[in-house]
């Protein structure tokens, strides 16, 4: 793995009571693409918002391209280099592409900045080439982004992003409730922006498109760092056990070797000293061996024949009874 361009240690967040993160790390390099995953509740949002500087971490340390920073506010992440796009989007759906895309920094021509006047030539064309840089299909630059689907409004979102030649993006949910083709478009979408060797941190709940596009995977559980997985070595199983804290119980309960996420077996637990496990054959040899009872001879002759009956032990009907 290279040299992290972000790079966070112990990492805490309180919420007054609640301790929302506790020392947390992680590592993101350039040119490559890492996934940040966890069960709801998990802390992922938590941790973005410290890196992006809307809720500044409570401990731990910071480092950017090898220099300890301080992100207190969101304008400190973008100076830095920090660009997160967030699951809302933020985009203005009565403004055409350009215009979202310059949104907040629209150039102004040298003759035209003290009547404020926009140069919406130079939007217009730095906004095309920057979609056609990054492979990015829409009809038109200048269409209401209320008319795009929503592959191609995260597409715009995501563009937007790199207006300022940001070193590291954050992509929060970037595949939430897109159809099949929209999600290929966008994470094709993410391979370019590793192809640009920036660093792409991606938060997700679907291991199909995580397994499909990042480099490594981190989980977060509860709070703290749950594992860390090459994604060319691992699997889905190993990442749901770690997701769901199954691989904890398995270190108690299974074998050693046994693979991460398979439920463990009665043996098992009954190994493990578990309650309900009955130790296997071992415990049935302490009780001892049972003797067999004698077989009852009135359940063995079976039921008594019906009356009249010339089948075996039928003693035939009395001579009184014949001469009746």
């Amino acid at each position: 793995m290279t040299e992290p361009v972000l790079s966070l240690r112990n990492i805490s967040k309180r919420f007054g009571a609640v301790q929302a993160l506790s020392g947390v790390d992680l590592d993101v390099p350039a040119g490559e693409v890492l996934a940040l995953v966890g069960d709801n509740g998990a802390g992922k949002s938590t941790l973005v918002k410290t890196i992006s500087g809307v809720g500044p971490p409570s401990g731990g340390h910071i480092r950017f391209d090898g220099r300890e920073v301080h992100i207190g506010r969101p304008q400190d992440a973008v100076a830095l280099g920090i660009a997160t796009v967030y699951q809302d989007l933020s985009l203005c759906d009565n403004l055409d592409v350009v215009n979202n895309l310059f949104l907040g920094r629209e150039p102004r021509p040298a003759w035209g900045r003290a009547l404020h006047v926009l140069d919406e030539i130079e939007m217009e064309r730095r906004s095309v080439e920057l979609l056609s840089t990054l492979s990015v299909r829409i009809p038109s630059v200048r269409i209401p982004v209320a008319s795009l689907s929503g592959g191609q409004r995260q597409s715009v979102a995501i563009a937007r992003s790199l207006l300022g030649d940001p070193k590291v993006v954050i992509l929060d949910e970037p595949t939430a409730a897109l159809g099949v083709a929209q999600t290929a478009q966008v994470l094709d979408l993410i391979v370019r922006l590793k192809e640009r060797g920036l660093a792409v941190l991606v938060i997700s709940h679907n291991l199909a498109d995580v397994f499909a596009v990042c480099d490594r995977v981190v989980v977060l559980r509860l709070g703290r760092n749950s594992g860390s997985f090459d994604v060319a070595a691992a699997s889905q199983e190993e990442v749901v056990a770690a997701i769901t804290g199954a691989d904890t119980v398995l270190s108690g309960a299974g074998r050693a070797g046994r693979r991460a996420g398979l439920p463990a077996t009665a043996g098992e637990i009954g190994e493990a000293g578990l309650p309900g496990g009955s130790g296997g054959a071992a415990d049935a040899g302490d009780r001892g061996h049972q003797p067999e009872r004698e077989p009852d001879p009135s359940r063995a002759a079976g039921p008594p024949d019906a009356p009249g009956s010339e089948g075996p032990g039928s003693e035939g009907p009395s001579p009184k009874e014949t001469s009746l």
